[in-house]
């Protein structure tokens, strides 16, 4: 296990101490750095992250929606890791921290984080001679996410480089988000809400896909809510790249995909696309 992190005092409002949550040793093998080998072979990367949040309600309702659900986030952050390919560890550790501390959506049932701290390190970096990392402290007050609206509900720009980018793509009640193809962009997405439809079809919360150059893929929110998919582009998004087709819902095939959440966290008791009562 990872040494604990190093973090300043972090209050709210009133002054008072926030709390800390730690996900400390998360261990990803990805696509990091800038020398040929490693745009190739994947390298381990380990991240730590501590979050400052108030969790006074969720001790005393016994709420998820008052904390956050560190099950979901450790598959979150594997996804973004694996998915994006940064070349730099300032790049990786600014993206982890954007994500953490982006306000949270109208599905994800979870508390605004106000503050992170977090530590990238890449042990084979240097051939175990010594290990290096890089930590930061960011705070929510000085993040800014531009929001794009959308005929099917909006697009939220976490991060963007040259080489990647990273969004929520939030689709409203009723809205859809019409079959479409990349020519030039590798799209890899993750489904974070529990009312989605995908190819015509109910997709479980947690669910990531890869979709190859060329592959019509289509979403559908038949819920009363908001539904939220991580995206990530790259290279970073090319709108004269995302071409609509005429293909018909039921002739879509099905991609096959990975669950990045635990099985049981597919849809937590209490929320959209649970069979469980509150």
């Amino acid at each position: 296990m990872s040494e604990p992190l190093r973090w300043p005092s972090v209050t709210d409002v009133r002054g008072r101490p926030l709390d800390v949550i730690e996900v400390r040793g998360l261990t990803v093998d990805c696509i990091v750095g800038v020398y040929r080998r490693e745009r190739v072979v994947v390298q381990p990367l380990q991240l730590d992250v501590a979050l400052f949040l108030d969790t006074r309600e969720a001790a005393h309702g016994g709420k998820l929606a008052r904390t956050v659900h560190y099950g979901r986030l450790e598959g979150e952050l594997r996804f973004l890791l694996e998915s994006c390919r940064f070349e730099l560890l300032e790049s990786a550790t600014e993206a982890v921290c954007r994500y953490l501390l982006a306000p949270p959506t109208e599905d994800s049932h979870r508390a605004q984080v106000h503050a992170a701290t977090v530590r990238v390190t890449k042990p084979q970096a240097l051939g175990g001679r010594a290990i290096p990392s890089l930590q930061v402290h960011r705070t929510a007050d000085e993040m800014h996410y531009t929001v794009e609206d959308k005929p099917f509900g909006r697009v939220e720009i976490i991060q963007e480089s040259e080489g990647y980018g990273i969004y929520r793509l939030c689709i409203r009640p009723g809205g859809s988000i019409s079959p479409h193809v990349h020519q030039m962009m590798e799209e890899s997405e993750l489904v974070l809400g529990a009312g989605l439809q995908l190819q015509g079809k109910p997709v479980a919360r947690g669910m990531a896909f890869r979709w190859p150059r060329g592959f019509a893929h289509r979403y559908d929110n038949p819920s009363p809510g908001m539904q939220t998919v991580l995206c990530v582009d790259r290279p970073r998004f090319i709108p004269s790249d995302e071409v609509e087709t005429a293909v018909p819902t039921e002739a879509l095939q099905p991609q096959e995909g990975r669950s990045y959440y635990p099985p049981e966290e597919a849809a937590a008791p209490g929320e959209p696309g649970s069979s469980s009562p509150a």
